[in-house]
């Protein structure tokens, strides 16, 4: 029996334009420090991963999707090197999170199930101190729009903005991840 799913896949080289070492990656990898001193550009063969540019998932992050990308501090404009990786599941379902106006899932509450390229226009507010996603893996952006800074929401409860990297409370926009 042939079986359509394909393993996600990863690879980083040390150099920018895919040069130097290399290292395939099928999942998360908390510090790349370990197999080369620099990772200046990636291949995703298959699959969808969030890069940081620091070790433990910390730091800038950026969503990459099946592609090539020779110079990631070209495409990022964040950091000039990736340090960590984490793989996005696979998800095919409903999407649905909850935003709040203050920490530990206090204050007003905003339900979201859908994509939203402008939080202040929508609920006429864009500083969100909690949330809690239910369903479904999503992105934040600091701008609407879906640009700037931008953060990966798994299921799971964030009681302060800084749970999921935030600098602060402004989420511009938001968007479901579906990219499978």
């Amino acid at each position: 029996m042939l079986s359509l799913f394909v393993s996600p896949q990863i690879i980083f080289y040390e150099d920018k334009h895919f040069g130097g070492r290399y290292h395939e990656c099928m999942g998360d990898c908390a510090d790349l420090h370990s197999y080369f001193s620099r990772c200046h550009s990636c291949r995703v063969e298959s699959g969808c991963f969030m890069v940081y540019d620091r070790s433990n998932y910390m730091g800038n992050q950026y969503f990459l999707r099946r592609g090539e990308y020779p110079d990631y501090m070209g495409m990022t404009g964040f950091s000039d090197c990736i340090r960590s990786c984490r793989m996005i599941p696979m998800y095919r379902g409903s999407y649905r999170m909850n935003l709040y106006t203050h920490a530990d899932m206090g204050g007003q509450m905003m339900e979201l199930m859908d994509d939203c390229p402008n939080l202040m226009d929508r609920f006429h507010m864009s500083d969100f101190n909690s949330c809690h996603i239910m369903d479904g893996h999503w992105l934040l952006y600091d701008q609407a729009n879906y640009k700037g800074r931008m953060y990966y929401l798994r299921p799971g409860h964030y009681k302060r903005f800084n749970d999921w990297g935030g600098m602060g409370p402004r989420i511009g926009s938001i968007r479901r991840i579906m990219e499978f």
